[in-house]
């Protein structure tokens, strides 16, 4: 565990938090900047910096994890969705460096938008970039 590690300080019960759902494997516990009513996090106990290097155990862990609670979320918080994002890197919005799923219900009247707008894909480029992901 890395001295600085915000996430492995809560894991650990040595920084406050609300936690909502733990075991041996995992913790949960509310987003402090919350996109919308109910945000949590979903986090391996074992360290890792982020998705590139989070053991395959930990992530299907933590995945299950953050399933019982999106199911909990629709049960007691009566939300009408549920996204799990997963930033990996800064390029990709990871400003805590602990392998994290994020939990957020999701609301009719709620004002999160898709970030981006989907594009159509052009002649042959999905071909090309298939090809370079095929495994050889």
């Amino acid at each position: 565990m890395p001295d600085d590690c915000l996430f492995c300080k809560i894991a650990a019960g040595e920084l406050p938090s609300e936690i909502v759902q733990e075991d041996e494997h995992t913790v949960a516990f509310m987003d402090i900047n919350p996109w919308t009513r109910g945000h949590a996090l979903v986090i391996p106990r074992r360290h890792s910096r982020n998705l590139y290097e989070v053991d395959d155990e930990d992530l299907c862990n933590a995945s299950v994890a953050a399933k019982r609670l999106a199911l909990r979320m629709r049960d007691r918080l009566r939300c009408d969705g549920v996204n799990l994002l997963n930033c990996c890197e800064p390029a990709a919005w990871q400003t805590v460096f602990h392998t994290h799923i994020h939990v957020i219900p999701r609301y009719d009247d709620d004002p999160l938008q898709l970030p981006i707008r989907p594009r159509q894909a052009e002649q042959g480029e999905l071909a090309q970039v298939a090809a370079e992901l095929r495994e050889d």
